[in-house]
Order: structure tokens, then C-alpha cells, then sequence
């Protein structure tokens, strides 16, 4: 008889945040055991949710939130968008708005609309995974560049500029950066984008965690792409707006819009393809973006999420050979662990390891596209009580380990 298969396209293609590891979490659950959840960037289930004029706005608005809207988006969400960004000095229009279901989703248009079989994309290493499958699924080739952990995790310039070659179509910037929590210095995003303007490249801008700074600035890359370097910058409200299931995000296209009407075109055709995205969620992007700013209050120092990284960075260097670069933005944290100590050889067998025995749930660092198995991720979502016993189940495992060497 006949045998079934996946498409071939999809082989290569990983996203191990909600992998094996978690498939196995989830059937320990089922059976009674609970999990904590560190793998995972999301909000609501630590408590962190949306705000009350959002939702207010959500729900004055579902009468009219029964049908399609205009497939780029109801024109007062897009023209929120664009007001917003014009105010950050960046010239967009609203014609060159489109709201998607999440980030994610757009990402995926972005480089269907983009990519031929044989281009290549730069992609940082670690990256949000999601950057990598998406351009393996678009029949492009992902390159990764390296991002160096001893210099907060900036990119390495000279690394970029080695790996471009005549098939290279685009430059991906995640800033601040998931997962290593790094926001990246100007001079650095300056020198991605003279790049990219060297070659002829097109900048897609991962901004998504642009407002959860906690020390230094972010820098957009748009107004540094000026008017000759085509930018295209995704975010939304899943992270600091905490509204990570309404699915709403948005992209904006800058620079040389007008040598770019066939991308405009492609990005239009795939819009139209899906209808729309989440109409009720839609409605909240204007007040969202003209209310009060309350992440400010959780990133600044004293704020919940400033103190809860603040703690396991403290934590995680405290473990004996385990370094870790504090976040300066973000969620999450990315520790090393010192493979003198940690012989490790397989990171996704290390992570399940820790399920087991400490029924704590984290994200390998290959996962990431890191080509070393010797990095996690943690989600430094939960309050600071159940941070800390987090972080101490950890160190318990890795006492063992180091016995058992």
C-alpha cells in the first residue's frame, strides 16, 4: 500500500522550542506531574497580561469584528502604526503598513515574496528559529552570521561581510535579540546597514522587543537605512504589550519603495491570499500604541521583569561553570556552560535530562542555530519566587552532573 509522507521542503526544517522536549513535557503532565515552564516566551501564564484599555477596546469592538477587514489591515491600526514610527523619525507610509497574525506570519510572507531557490539570507547565530525554518521553506538558503558572546553578544561585522556572496538577498537584524537578550550598539546596527548597502541588500529588522530595554537604546534601523537601503521592520504586541494569543503584528516597508513595486506586489498578492488577520485584535493596535506605555514600568529598575533578570543572571553565574551574559533586553537569557566541566554532546538530551529530574522545561541552545552544545535558554517570565526555585532545580542538576564526571 501506499506510505504517506511529509513534503520534502520540510526537511531541514526544525522548531525545537516546542519540540521533543516539550512533547515529552506535556505527556508528563498528563500523567500528574508538574512542569515549570522556562522554555517559552510567553506571558499569560505568569501572570503577565495584557492591558485593561486594550482589552476594553477589544471587546468594545467585537460588533464590528465579524468579517474580513481590508486584507493589509483596517486603515486606523495601519495609519497607528505609521503615526508611530514617523514619530521615531522614520518615513513610512500607510499604503506601506500591513498587519499580520503575529510577527511570525509576516516573516513568512516577507520571504515567500522575496526568495528564489539559490538565494541565501543572513541570519544571526543564535537566532529565533522561526528566521531559519521560514527561509528553508521559501527555498532559500539560511547563512548563518555569529554573534559574539564576549562582546555582549553584538554581531561580528567581519564574520557578515565574509559570508556574503553573490546569491545573498537579504541581512536579518534581531535587535534586541532572542535569545541572547542583547541590545545591540548603534555602531554595530550602522555597520549592518553599510553593509548591506555595500552589497545591496535588503534589511528585514526584528524589532519585536523593542520596548523591553533594560539598559541602553534601542536603535531602529530604518532611518539608518535612509533612502537607498530597502528595510523592511516587523513587531507588534504580542511581547510588550503582553498579548501573545491575539496574533497581532505589523511590518512596515522603508527606503527605496518606489525599486521595490514588484516586492510590493508579491507582498500584497500573499496578504490578499489569507483574507486578513485577527480582526478583533486589530482594533487594539491604536490604543495600544497612543495609551499609556506600561512596559516602562515593568523594565525600569524596581519593575518586575527588571528584577527577575536582574536575579537570574545573579543566580546563573553563581552556578559553578556557568557564565552568563546579562540581558540588556528581551526576555530571556542565554548561559554558556563551561564544557571543561559539562562534556556536553548532545544539548537536546542534556534538556530532556533536566525534564526528567527536575521536571523544569528549557530550550537547547542548537536549537538556536548556536553550532556549539553548550548553551540553554531560560524564560525569565515567572516571578521572582518561582524564578529562584527554578534556577535552583537547575544548579541541582548540574551538581549531579559534575559528580557523575
Amino acid at each position: 500500500m501506499r506510505k504517506f509522507t511529509q513534503a520534502k521542503r520540510l526537511q531541514g526544517v526544525r522548531y525545537d522550542v516546542r519540540g521533543a522536549n516539550m512533547v515529552e513535557a506535556v505527556a508528563m503532565e498528563s500523567r500528574g506531574e508538574r512542569i515549570l515552564k522556562l522554555h517559552i516566551g510567553n506571558t499569560a501564564p505568569f501572570g503577565l497580561h495584557a492591558p485593561e484599555s486594550m482589552v476594553k477596546a477589544l471587546v468594545a469592538n467585537l460588533e464590528k469584528a465579524d468579517g474580513y477587514s481590508e486584507s493589509a489591515g483596517i486603515f486606523s491600526a495601519r495609519t497607528a502604526v505609521m503615526n508611530y514610527y514617523q514619530a521615531q523619525g522614520i518615513d513610512v507610509d500607510v499604503d506601506h503598513v500591513w498587519l499580520g497574525n503575529g510577527v511570525s506570519e509576516l516573516i513568512s510572507i516577507v520571504l515567500q515574496a522575496i526568495t528564489d531557490p539559490g538565494d541565501e539570507i543572513l541570519i544571526p547565530a543564535p537566532d529565533y528559529p522561526l528566521w531559519t525554518g521560514q527561509t528553508t521553506l521559501s527555498g532559500a538558503r539560511p547563512v548563518h552570521y555569529l554573534c559574539d558572546e564576549n562582546n555582549g553578544w553584538n554581531p561580528d561585522l567581519e564574520d557578515i561581510r565574509s559570508k556574503i556572496t553573490p546569491h545573498t538577498k537579504a541581512l536579518v537584524i534581531i535587535n534586541p535579540n532572542n535569545p541572547t537578550g542583547a541590545v545591540y550598539s548603534r555602531e554595530i546596527v550602522q555597520g549592518m546597514i553599510d553593509l548591506a548597502r555595500e552589497h545591496g541588500l535588503i534589511v528585514l529588522s526584528d524589532e519585536i522587543y523593542e520596548k523591553i530595554i533594560f539598559e541602553g537604546e534601542h536603535t531602529f534601523a530604518a532611518p539608518l537605512c535612509g533612502d537607498d537601503v530597502l528595510c523592511i521592520t516587523f513587531s507588534g504586541l504580542s511581547k510588550a504589550y503582553r498579548a501573545c494569543g491575539w496574533r497581532a503584528g505589523w511590518m512596515i516597508i522603508t527606503g527605496p519603495v518606489g525599486r521595490a513595486t514588484s516586492v510590493v506586489e508579491g507582498i500584497t498578492l500573499l496578504c490578499n491570499m489569507r483574507m486578513c488577520s485577527n480582526v478583533p485584535a486589530q482594533y487594539t493596535i491604536q490604543t495600544a500604541l497612543g495609551g499609556e506605555q506600561s512596559i516602562v514600568r515593568l523594565t525600569e529598575p524596581g519593575g518586575r521583569l527588571y528584577e527577575q533578570l536582574t536575579l537570574a543572571s545573579t543566580m546563573l553565574n553563581e552556578i559553578p561553570g556557568v557564565s552568563v551574559v546579562p540581558a540588556r533586553g528581551a526576555l530571556y537569557l542565554f548561559p554558556r556552560l563551561d564544557p571543561t566541566i559539562y562534556p556536553i554532546e548532545d544539548d537536546s538530551a542534556w534538556a530532556l535530562g533536566l525534564l526528567r529530574a527536575q521536571k523544569v522545561l528549557i530550550s537547547h541552545g542548537t536549537s538556536f542555530n548556536w553550532p556549539h552544545p553548550d548553551h540553554f535558554r531560560l524564560v525569565a517570565l515567572p516571578d521572582t519566587e518561582v524564578l529562584t526555585d527554578g534556577i535552583h532545580r537547575i544548579a541541582e542538576y548540574l551538581a549531579e552532573l559534575r559528580e557523575d564526571a
